[in-house]
């Protein structure tokens, strides 16, 4: 199974659709919540080069962007392939 990672706020409507996402495929995944924690912050712009919006996700340490992104993948049936190897 793949590792995820999620950077996120608390209040962010767009991270509790992209963890709603993954939720409803049963996935585990670490939040790294950055609610006002700048060095995290830090260490999430250095992982994707730049960006600095969340949610940004991870999967198996490759940078596949935020809840849109993510969307993405699942419509197009990526996502799963991601996930199962």
């Amino acid at each position: 199974m793949a590792k995820i990672e999620i950077y996120s706020w608390v209040t962010c409507p767009y991270c509790k659709r992209a963890k709603s996402l993954l939720d409803s495929k049963g996935l585990d995944y670490t939040v790294h919540n950055i609610t006002g924690n700048e060095p995290e912050r830090a260490k999430m712009i250095k992982r994707t080069g730049g960006a600095s919006s969340v949610p940004q996700i991870f999967i198996d340490d490759i940078h596949y962007g935020g809840c849109d992104d993510i969307h993405v993948l699942a419509a197009s049936g990526e996502l799963d392939k991601l996930i199962n190897g």
